[in-house]
């Protein structure tokens, strides 16, 4: 049903209640008018019958009082019977007076005894009929009308009854012609009123259906609806102010989803409300905004990756995910987080970063896609999905969200390109730290042999220092010397000199574990530091590069070959000193003893050393 019909239906409505109330209340007021005018009428009757009836009595003539009541009945046609009754008081003066004076019903019984006067209404479909009985009382009216004189009764007592029965039914009919003729009167009005509407009404109909069209298209995006109507002033003005809208809306509006879709790729956001969409990517690029503002100002790329896990967490609500960063060239996965227990990958994955099937392809891998879909994964029970996300050509991003509900894995997927928002934000930020780590690493490090340099051992040490006392870690630290190493450079040139210098790096690199340190401490002096190494571990590392330096043997040109010893200082933190540096003081006192009492040996560091000149 159309607005218009709706209308029309309910003023429709509205009108006949209102005709039916009136038509109501006009017959109700009606029939009770038509009753107080047939009692009004009786009580003047009674009183004339009661006047005539006295007159008799006093001229003496009551035995024609029958011809007096009939006269009364037969000249008015709407009184169809007329009789009296006698009290019992008048019985016993004057006897029962004629037949048709008894009592014929209860009625005039209660009339007399009751002394009250009675009406009641006799209805059917042919015809109405109103009864009343008027009790006639004894009175005194002084010495013309006197009740008294010729009654054995009291004053007031009941002399009998005066009863008729008047024919209302042409008051009801002409009361229901009164009626069909109101009726018809407001059947009139109702056309009348319901055809001004219509006519009235329908172009604003017209105007709301056709607005109703033009929103309609605008919930879809679509600006472009041209408002009509043959409405004049206000609403004519409105339509203009509509369509002016409208055009701006078209030309405003109109690019804002593409223009959005620069910054936030093609679904993330899926919804079929463009205005919506527009509402929600703008949030989406205000919360991306915001997070690249905070890790622009972070001091490095682990602190990135931990804001990228909060935002996993707290965002996205992931609670079952882990983390990888993966080095491209080396191809080799490194676990940065973990939500709790332990990764779905196997072991040999972070070895091997390529059996990793979302890497391998730089596709997402969901496992509801296909069943065992990678076979490097040992998920059980679980569903997971894998984001790999590459930052340049020596570094990626791997993350591996599990949850045991598919529908939990379907929702998660929706997220997807929400995610990678944040790690396309992200990736700049990564790179540069990626970018300063590399500088800082440069500038810790030793450029001719690549191990670290002084510089980083002075950063180490003061780092490592409150954690090696609060883990309770030792250090081994050793000090080594080329011995001769002047007459190298004096004699072959620094040329060979440097030659030495790369095999000395190159040695201890593949001599000590990923947990030690090597650094080129100066010149041809190195140390190693040895992390919680025992006393026998500590002198099987210093005797292997000891051993295998000796081994060594460089061209210098001519045929000639040259061969170098070494010469080692050892000394243990904190069993030697309370400090690193202490300990390294007393490494090279040990390094020391060992050039002054023959060269091309090991010496461990002993208290004494420090206290005599002469072990020296």
């Amino acid at each position: 049903m159309t607005t218009k019909s709706k209308l029309l239906f309910i003023v429709t409505i509205m009108l006949l209640a209102l005709g039916m109330a009136t038509i109501v209340n006009v017959s109700l007021n009606f029939r009770d008018y038509s009753i107080k005018s047939a009692v009004e009428k009786s009580t003047m009757t009674a009183a004339i019958v009661k006047d005539g009836l006295t007159s008799h009595m006093v001229n003496g003539i009551m035995d024609k009082r029958q011809y007096f009541l009939n006269q009364i009945s037969n000249n008015h046609s709407d009184v169809k019977a007329l009789w009296i009754v006698r009290a019992d008081n008048v019985i016993k003066q004057y006897g029962p007076g004629f037949n048709s004076e008894t009592i014929r019903d209860s009625i005039d019984a209660k009339v007399l005894s009751s002394g009250t006067m009675i009406q009641k209404i006799n209805e059917n479909a042919d015809n109405i009929t109103l009864r009343v009985s008027i009790p006639y009382k004894a009175t005194n009216f002084g010495t013309e009308v006197n009740c008294l004189q010729c009654h054995d009764v009291a004053m007031g007592e009941t002399l009998g009854a005066i009863s008729m029965e008047f024919d209302i039914t042409s008051m009801r009919n002409s009361g229901m012609v009164t009626i069909f003729k109101i009726l018809a009167i407001n059947i009139i009005f109702i056309i009348i009123v319901l055809l001004l509407i219509n006519y009235y009404v329908t172009p604003y109909m017209k105007l709301f259906t056709n607005m109703q069209e033009g929103i309609t298209k605008a919930y879809s995006g679509d600006f472009s609806h041209e408002f009509k109507t043959t409405v004049s002033g206000d609403g004519k003005n409105i339509v203009s102010q509509m369509n002016t809208l409208f055009r701006k809306m078209q030309d405003t509006f109109g690019d804002i989803k593409y223009n959005l879709s620069t910054f936030i790729p093609q679904g993330c956001v899926s919804s079929t409300d463009p205005l919506y969409e527009a509402k929600t990517i703008i949030g989406e690029l205000s919360d991306i905004y915001k997070f690249k503002k905070t890790i622009e100002l972070d001091a490095s790329k682990d602190i990135v990756y931990q804001r990228i896990v909060d935002v996993l967490k707290n965002k996205y609500k992931l609670y079952h995910f882990a983390f990888y960063e993966v080095d491209v060239n080396q191809s080799k996965r490194k676990l940065f987080y973990i939500s709790q227990g332990e990764s779905i990958c196997n072991a040999e994955v972070n070895e091997e970063a390529s059996m990793c099937r979302a890497y391998r392809t730089n596709t997402d891998v969901i496992s509801t896609e296909f069943i065992g879909l990678c076979q490097t994964c040992d998920a059980g029970q679980l569903d997971y999905i894998c984001i790999p996300f590459n930052i340049n050509d020596e570094h990626a991003i791997i993350i591996s969200i599990t949850s045991r509900n598919k529908n939990e894995i379907s929702k998660i997927n929706t997220h997807i390109p929400s995610i990678k928002n944040y790690l396309e934000a992200a990736k700049p930020v990564i790179e540069s730290r990626i970018l300063m780590d590399k500088l800082r690493d440069t500038s810790l490090r030793d450029g001719m042999t690549g191990l670290y340099n002084r510089r980083f051992l002075e950063e180490f040490i003061d780092k490592v220092m409150h954690q090696a006392k609060r883990e309770k870690e030792t250090y081994s630290v050793l000090m080594l010397d080329v011995d001769f190493f002047k007459s190298v450079n004096d004699t072959y040139g620094h040329d060979v000199g440097d030659i030495v210098i790369v095999a000395i790096g190159n040695l201890l690199k593949d001599a000590i574990r990923e947990s030690d340190l090597a650094i080129r401490y100066g010149g041809e002096e190195f140390i190693v530091m040895l992390h919680n190494a025992d006393e026998k571990g500590t002198m099987k590392v210093a005797q292997d590069i000891h051993t295998r330096f000796s081994q060594l043997t460089f061209d210098v040109g001519n045929g000639e070959v040259l061969q170098k010893t070494i010469s080692i200082g050892i000394a243990k933190f904190p069993q030697d000193g309370d400090t690193i540096w202490k300990c390294i003081k007393h490494a090279d006192t040990a390094l020391y003893v060992a050039k002054t009492t023959g060269r091309n040996k090991i010496v461990k560091y002993k208290p004494e050393m420090s206290e005599s000149e002469g072990i020296r």
